[in-house]
């Protein structure tokens, strides 16, 4: 009998977990995703400032696959029948569910963000920002995460006509090295950023940012890169989630209240066997999708999966076109003092992003299957 999978979610995970699952024999998969492309979402700060992306039609990236492609957005699952209910199409029955829908910011913590501040989050928010920004001003990015920091230097580069200021709750660059740090430091004062450091945004307005204690920060436009949040259908559907919302999984990412039910992505909360969470990152997201198969695969077979092993080695950021940092970390994500950076950072870091785009096109798993 045919084993019916279907994943939610064409991102990163989605999309290589759909074409790999619909590689094993006795499977069927489906594919279910809102828009008819697939995003770079990496290079959405590029979009921002007027730069185009590649066109990426999910058709050409899962031709020859046997993949069946639904374009359409997830109102709901319902765990009991084991059926998924798209806006617009029929319903969709899954023998194993694949919960690959991502993340988006959240701009719920602080008053005003939802009405005024702008994100890099998605195509359309980023799309809508590029519009925004064509009238020049100030840009205040709220956030001195790595999206922050990419979206600020992008911005400084290459709109010289907009004003970047940067705002972060701790100091630039704190969960890099030291010397990523003064890289980034260095960086910005090349490219005329400024930077508040220690500092809380308390509220968003039409023309300014409050602080915490009441400064007031001129901005035109407002992105907010801090923080984000995950759809809510599984926690509808009644599967374990954690206070964010995001899927609770085993160490073989399966649910752990749902044994037909796998979680991968950002929209799910992976810790490897000795404790390690992962972050939300496209890095994550390939080899993670990886796993999943292997453990959905290894079940129907009749054996046991063995847990997510996953070790991290770096994080990219660029900072603009002509500069980047590669910060060098150890398996758990922490930092060493080891980086590139200047010209050599752009490549490495162009090298990776076009690199992930192949093994999307070109998925590949080890032939070895786990299990005792």
């Amino acid at each position: 009998m045919t084993h019916h999978i279907v994943v939610l979610g064409a991102g990163y995970a989605g999309l290589v977990a759909a074409k790999l699952a619909a590689r094993q024999k006795g499977t069927r998969v489906t594919l279910v995703n809102r828009r008819d492309h697939f995003v770079e979402r990496v290079r959405l700060h590029q979009l921002v400032t007027g730069q185009r992306l590649r066109d990426l039609p999910l058709a050409d990236l899962l031709a020859g696959t046997g993949v069946e492609l639904v374009v359409d957005t997830v109102t709901g699952i319902d765990a009991d029948t084991r059926t998924v209910r798209p806006a617009h199409a029929p319903e969709i029955g899954y023998d194993t569910l694949v919960y690959a829908l991502g993340s988006q910011a959240d701009l719920s913590p602080v008053p005003g963000a939802a009405e005024h501040a702008h994100t890099v989050a998605t195509l359309d928010q980023a799309e809508r920002l590029r519009t925004r920004l064509r009238d020049g001003g100030t840009a205040v990015v709220v956030g001195g995460g790595l999206t922050g920091i990419e979206t600020a230097a992008e911005l400084a580069e290459c709109l010289p006509e907009v004003k970047v200021r940067l705002v972060t709750e701790g100091a630039l660059g704190g969960a890099l090295s030291r010397r990523a740090q003064r890289h980034l430091n260095a960086a910005f004062g090349r490219l005329a950023v400024e930077v508040r450091e220690h500092a809380r945004v308390a509220g968003v307005h039409d023309d300014h940012v409050t602080l915490e204690g009441g400064e007031r920060l001129g901005a035109d436009v407002t992105i907010w890169t801090t923080g984000f949040r995950v759809p809510e259908l599984a926690r509808q559907a009644g599967f374990s989630v954690d206070d964010d919302g995001r899927m609770l999984v085993d160490p073989t990412l399966r649910s752990v209240s749902h044994r037909e039910v796998y979680g991968i992505g950002d929209a799910a909360a992976v810790r490897t066997a000795d404790g390690v969470e992962l972050r939300m990152a496209c890095a994550t997201a390939l080899p993670v999708a990886q796993q999943a198969v292997r453990a959905i695969t290894a079940r129907l077979a009749g054996r046991t999966p063995d847990p997510v092993r996953f070790r991290y080695a770096n994080q990219c950021v660029s900072l603009g076109r002509r500069d980047g940092l590669i910060q060098f970390v150890r398996g758990d994500d922490s930092p060493v003092e080891m980086v590139l950076t200047g010209r050599t950072a752009v490549a490495y870091k162009e090298a990776i992003v076009r690199g992930t785009v192949m093994a999307l096109r070109h998925p590949w798993m080890p032939t070895r299957m786990p299990g005792r």
